[in-house]
C-alpha cells in the first residue's frame, strides 16, 4: 500500500482544499493528513483559525479522499510523521516549493500546484471587504 502524507489548517475548507486533496490521494492508496492544532497555529504559526481543531478534523474525516487525520503540533514533526507513518510520498501546495526537499532522503516528495483563484486569505479578506 502506498501511504501519501499532506499537512495544513485546512481552515474555511473550499474547492481548492478539497482539490489538493484528491490530487493528493491520486498519488497512493492511502491519504493521511497532519492538521495543524489551534495551539500550534497560535503559538508556532502566529494566526487562528476560525473553525477549532476537532471541528476542522470532522470535515476533514467526511472527505472520501482522507483516510487519516493526525494532528500536527510542530514544525519539525515531519520526519518523525514520514517514518512512523511509512510514507512513500509527501505532498504540499507549490507555494511550499523547495521548503520540504529535506525530506527526499526519506520519501518522495511532490509539490501540487494551487487551485487560482481561491485561498483561505482570498475569502476572509473578501468577507471583510
Amino acid at each position: 500500500m502506498k501511504k501519501v502524507i499532506t499537512y495544513g489548517t485546512f481552515d474555511l475548507l473550499h474547492y481548492g482544499h478539497v482539490r489538493l486533496l484528491k490530487r493528493a490521494k491520486e498519488l497512493g492508496d492511502y491519504l493521511i493528513v497532519a492538521l495543524s492544532t489551534d495551539e500550534f497555529n497560535e503559538l508556532k504559526k502566529h494566526k487562528e483559525a476560525y473553525n477549532s481543531y476537532n471541528e476542522r478534523k470532522y470535515i476533514l474525516e467526511a472527505i472520501k479522499y482522507v483516510d487519516e487525520v493526525i494532528p500536527e503540533n510542530d514544525w519539525n514533526q515531519k520526519i518523525t510523521d514520514v517514518q512512523k507513518y511509512n510514507i512513500d510520498t509527501f505532498v504540499m501546495g507549490d507555494d511550499w516549493k523547495g521548503k520540504f526537499d529535506f525530506l527526499k532522503e526519506y520519501c518522495n516528495v511532490v509539490y501540487l500546484p494551487r487551485t487560482p483563484g481561491i485561498s483561505t486569505t482570498k475569502i476572509k479578506h473578501d468577507l471583510h471587504n
